[in-house]
């Protein structure tokens, strides 16, 4: 049996022997928008919790939107212009109109990349597109600190001083939030370092709630939710995708409860029950844009392992054909080889900031906790192997006859569109 996995901008092929007991894990078959410029314009004027668009631009003298930078594929080729055109018929003018990539603490999108992000040349001939900058103090507005946890919430300028804010992104499975997209956008999105450094902290990332598609008690989840309540409020157009990046839903409106019409979409397709564990599980990390890094492929390793028998193998291809990742993710990494995983943990736990991109070294090491992460990819440099803190190969078809061999039962699942499809280990009665 042959299966191909996401990986870069093609497909890693795989080849399992006939007498394997192979478990392929995908969604559900998803339906397909057919007229996906005609759906968005019918959200547009038929909001979730909201008034129409092109009434709220009515009464509104500026207007920031707020769009998710490279690492995910959102279709903003399909929503930005009609967005722009209702505010232009509202009367707004473009030099009143301002597009934020929300960055977080992910580097700036420029040139052709911001290109690619964007997706249409006539929103970059109209309208300011400017990058977030989570390090500038002046670009922040301080709004105070959550009443439960004591977050410092500061928010870029731009997107609070705004008569008319609203977040555009996908809804898909997050590794820690639960779910992207809405007040994800927003927070760490285009918060201040001080904040995302403050609920990207051991504390809130050792808590079991903030789990992949777990909104439910989920500390950043409820740290998001407040945030928003801060801001006083904004607006958001959600999208989900399938597996062909082909449009399935679209909707806009208040950004808490449309997003969440969005979550309850999505979940009925990407949340997988299984009903047993595996020594062999074989996943991506979901292909371009997310695999560009190593440090976004932690994701698939954590949305896999709730499938992963303890001492399994799981095995992850990556094209990481940008590196490792930022230099702030490359010293927790030292420091995770230097230390172990325990030792990394309890050294970061007491501090009520995170260093920079340090949490996404501490989510890599629950599944290496429960057994043996393998990656497999042709984008790093030799001198970074080490650096990962797993083993990694070039060969797919070799480490997983490899794995099959030490099989007790040959049973090898095998998760071809790696985060986005979240399958979790439910016992049958």
């Amino acid at each position: 049996m042959q299966i191909d996995l996401l990986y870069g901008t093609g497909k890693q092929s795989l080849t399992l022997p006939d007498n394997a007991n192979i478990t392929v894990i995908r969604k559900p078959l998803m339906p397909q928008i057919e007229d996906p410029r005609a759906a968005v314009q019918a959200a547009l004027t038929s909001p979730v919790g909201a008034a129409s668009l092109a009434t709220l631009a009515q009464t509104a003298r500026s207007v920031c939107i707020a769009v998710c930078d490279i690492t995910r594929p959102v279709p903003n080729h399909l929503f930005l212009r009609p967005i722009i055109e209702t505010l232009f018929e509202a009367g707004i003018p473009a030099e009143a109109i301002t597009i934020l990539v929300a960055t977080g603490l992910h580097r700036p999108n420029v040139g052709s990349e911001l290109q690619q992000l964007i997706g249409d040349p006539w929103v970059l001939d109209n309208v300011r597109v400017v990058n977030h900058d989570a390090r500038n103090d002046a670009d922040h507005v301080f709004l105070g600190a959550t009443s439960t946890r004591g977050t410092t919430v500061r928010l870029d300028r731009r997107f609070v001083e705004a008569d008319l804010r609203i977040a555009t992104g996908l809804v898909e499975p997050h590794f820690m939030a639960g779910y992207s997209g809405g007040r994800k956008v927003i927070a760490p999105g285009l918060a201040h370092a001080e904040t995302i450094t403050t609920f990207h902290s051991g504390r809130f990332m050792a808590d079991p709630l903030a789990d992949s598609c777990n909104l439910a008690g989920n500390p950043l989840h409820e740290e998001q939710l407040e945030i928003v309540k801060m801001l006083g409020g904004a607006l958001a157009i959600n999208t989900v995708i399938d597996e062909q990046r082909k449009l399935s839903f679209v909707n806009f409106g208040e950004i808490v409860e449309s997003h969440q019409a969005a979550v309850d979409y999505v979940r009925q397709y990407c949340e997988i029950p299984v009903s047993r564990r595996f020594s062999t599980v074989v996943t991506s990390a979901a292909g371009d844009p997310l695999d560009k890094t190593y440090y976004q492929t932690v994701k698939g390793m954590v949305c896999a392992m709730d499938i992963l028998e303890p001492g399994g193998d799981l095995i992850i291809v990556s094209s990481c054909s940008e590196g490792m990742g930022s230099d702030e993710f490359v010293a927790a990494q030292r420091k995770l080889v230097e230390l172990g995983p325990d030792r990394f943990v309890s050294s970061i736990l007491p501090k009520p900031h995170a260093a920079i991109d340090e949490w996404q070294t501490q989510m890599q090491t629950k599944p290496m906790k429960v057994g043996n992460v393998t990656l497999v990819t042709s984008g790093l440099r030799e001198s970074d192997h080490q650096l990962t803190g797993v083993r990694v190969t070039h060969s797919l078809q070799d480490i997983v006859e490899e794995s099959l061999g030490r099989s007790p039962d040959g049973a090898v699942a095998v998760i071809p569109e790696g985060p986005y499809t979240v399958p979790f280990f439910r016992e049958t009665t």
